[in-house]
């Protein structure tokens, strides 16, 4: 079992920056790369971004490239998404996950290939 515990979450300007944080716990060494999702009020539960352990590799969503970064401390088996740029859209939950897959590319953003998740945090953006 691995447990995930994010924090950082709040209320934010449009433009302004959050760093979201999540530390995991448990059975960590099974972790093959973490993921963060986020869910808006009505809609489905959407990829933000994606951190494999072995090689430091990233992979992002077109709606966030450029504007967040996705990065670790291995020492504290914690993940953290650093989120610049804030816009009003990206108000939602945000939730990080691991998994112990080998995903690459693509398959790192379906939902359904983590099988460990924290209980969010909510990020709110003002206009």
């Amino acid at each position: 079992q691995v447990q995930l515990v994010e924090s950082g979450g709040g209320l934010v300007q449009a433009g302004g920056s959050l760093r979201l944080s999540c530390a995991a716990s448990g059975r960590t060494f099974s972790s093959y790369a973490m993921g963060w999702f986020r869910q808006a009020p009505g809609k489905e539960r959407e990829f933000v971004a994606a951190w494999i352990w072995s090689g430091h590799r990233t992979y992002y969503s077109d709606s966030v490239k450029g504007r967040f970064t996705v990065s670790s401390d291995n020492a504290r088996n914690s993940v953290y998404l650093q989120m610049n740029s804030l816009k009003p859209e990206d108000t939602a939950v945000y939730y990080c996950a691991a998994t112990s897959l080998p995903l690459y590319g693509s398959a790192l953003a379906h939902k359904g290939n983590y099988a460990y998740w924290g209980q969010g945090t909510q990020v709110t953006v003002s206009s």
